[in-house]
């Protein structure tokens, strides 16, 4: 199949992410687990194809290390977002002068609208964008607004019981979502894929996969996920994301990818 990714941006974790924002109860991150893991995504990352741009850790931002909140990419334009958390709003001026350096044309999300990476599901040249506690209807106008007028289109998915939208589903780039939690009972908005693979609740974080070009990148650990994706024909690549998962990040959250 064509290649659809070349290009990945990370940014390393700081010692501060044990001050992240989490709704989870699993515990406090180990750092050097957690450097060890993010290495090994990056390492995933390279296996998929991707060159990878690795930005140094910033002590000040906890949560920086999830990339793909601050920015959502299309091939004709890149937006900078405006978090829904406070406390992350100041990561946007650290992504700016990276995603120059690949994109011509950039946009800006403008409070009051709020708007997060995770929210964000890329379906050809449709955008899903789903309204939760970290993007608003505001947000979400604004980048309908920009989308539209760079040739792309955009409509909302309310979101409930998750963070963010990826966080209950993933799009395989093939016309295969996947999918768990509330959104299971939403036939509307399923009946526009050709293909759904259920994740069932005790293995709802695996449903944060990445297709990326030949290969499906999936958190380790989740076999009945595993088998689901090996019998629809995929080629797996699994990276361990325990602590990260301990901060509410999956695997999507870590990188931007175009």
């Amino acid at each position: 199949m064509l290649k659809m990714f070349n290009n990945a941006i990370v940014r390393t974790p700081a010692k501060s992410v044990v001050d992240g924002i989490t709704t989870q109860k699993l515990g406090l991150p180990d750092i050097e687990l957690t450097l060890v893991q993010h290495k090994k995504y990056i390492e995933a990352l390279e296996k998929c194809g991707l060159q990878v741009d690795i930005l140094p850790a910033d002590e000040r931002f906890p949560d920086g290390n999830y990339v793909e909140d601050v920015a959502v990419l299309a091939e004709k334009v890149a937006i900078i977002t405006n978090p829904g958390a406070e406390s992350r709003r100041q990561e946007i001026s650290n992504i700016v002068t990276t995603i120059e350096k690949y994109f011509k044309k950039i946009e800006y999300i403008r409070s009051p609208g709020f708007l997060e990476g995770g929210d964000i599901m890329k379906v050809g040249s449709h955008f899903y964008i789903g309204l939760s506690t970290r993007t608003n209807e505001d947000g979400a106008n604004q980048l309908i607004s920009i989308l539209k007028k760079h040739g792309y289109t955009g409509s909302t998915v309310k979101v409930s019981g998750v963070l963010h939208l990826k966080t209950g589903m993933s799009y395989m780039e093939d016309g295969t979502l996947l999918v768990t939690g509330d959104f299971l009972h939403n036939k509307d908005f399923l009946d526009r894929f050709e293909r759904i693979i259920y994740v069932s609740q005790k293995e709802d974080y695996a449903v944060n996969c990445i297709r990326l070009n030949e290969f499906v990148l999936m958190p380790e650990g989740f076999t009945e996920t595993k088998t689901k994706l090996m019998e629809a024909g995929y080629k797996i690549v699994e990276t361990p994301m325990s602590e990260f998962q301990k901060m509410d990040g999956g695997l999507t959250c870590l990188s931007l990818r175009f």
